[in-house]
């Protein structure tokens, strides 16, 4: 029997599989959807994508950097629990996706989990008992590519510099970890969001009363703090505030070319379990 896009479709839809899964499922019963889920109980690995509807927003986040500083890869993996996100059989899986991820170069993560890291996955996902998810991947080349990784590894970091050394760039990206700055520069900061700021700061400056002269100042005076606070260059490095990240990246012949931050969890709604409500609907009441 053919093996049909809807076929494989209907199977992924009726297990939370992925496609290669399914197909390969499909392909062994000669397409009897009902025979390959029931495969799939068997093998376990319908139980784990009964587990892949649960919210995995814990974790680690990892990165790699090429023996030469030209190129960096940082990748966020994720599990339901901090407990899980220490133990080394989810570690162990992490440093498999991170050198996945450097030896291709690969950021799509459908394209980089086609293959042995998703039969992995699902495996460990087995032998833990929690959803585990690889969330995303991103890559940096440049002069000199450093990194950082908070000592809980919920936070990493990548900087790209022009000029410098690793050590500057490995200080600076420290520096972005700690503050989260939005962009690397004011001139970088997207039109849309800085005319957003300067709604809001227009009517928090009319509620004075003041003349429409001195509203504007304000308002200018306002944004340039807005931008000044937010821009990686124009902050005060952590290490030394006296001196900006701009100023001590330039008093090394570097530029900051850009940077990408990860923090674990980020973005990702996490259920919020009311257990009391829960064993009331249980119960009917």
């Amino acid at each position: 029997m053919a093996i049909t896009a809807a076929l494989v479709k209907e199977l992924r839809e009726r297990t939370g599989l992925g496609m290669m899964e399914c197909k390969k499922a499909l392909v062994e019963v000669d397409g009897d959807i009902e025979k390959a889920i029931e495969e799939l109980r068997k093998s376990g690995q319908a139980k784990a994508a009964k587990k892949a509807g649960r919210t995995a927003a814990e974790g680690v986040v990892a990165v790699k950097v090429a023996d030469d500083a030209k190129f960096g890869m940082l990748v966020e993996v994720n599990s339901e629990t901090d407990f899980v996100a220490r133990d080394d059989n989810f570690l162990g899986y992490v440093n498999t996706v991170v050198e996945r991820a450097f030896e291709t170069k690969q950021t799509d993560i459908p394209a980089l989990m086609d293959g042995d890291l998703e039969t992995a996955r699902l495996a460990l996902v087995q032998k833990i008992g929690e959803n585990i998810s690889v969330r995303r991947a991103a890559a940096l080349e440049g002069d000199v590519v450093g990194s950082y990784v908070h000592g809980n590894s919920r936070i990493a970091v990548l900087v790209s510099l022009e000029g410098g050394n690793a050590e500057l760039a490995k200080d600076i990206a420290m520096h972005v970890a700690a503050v989260n700055p939005q962009v690397v520069s004011k001139d970088d900061m997207p039109a849309d969001l800085v005319e957003k700021e300067k709604e809001i700061f227009r009517a928090q400056a009319l509620e004075s009363g003041k003349p429409a002269e001195i509203v504007e100042k304000m308002i200018v005076g306002r944004v340039n703090k807005f931008l000044a606070e937010n821009s990686l260059v124009e902050q005060p490095f952590v290490k030394n505030p006296d001196m900006t990240v701009g100023k001590l990246a330039a008093e090394a012949g570097a530029t900051v070319k850009s940077f990408i931050r990860f923090e674990v969890g980020e973005g990702i709604e996490k259920e919020v379990v009311d257990f009391a409500a829960e064993v009331r609907a249980q119960a009917g009441l």
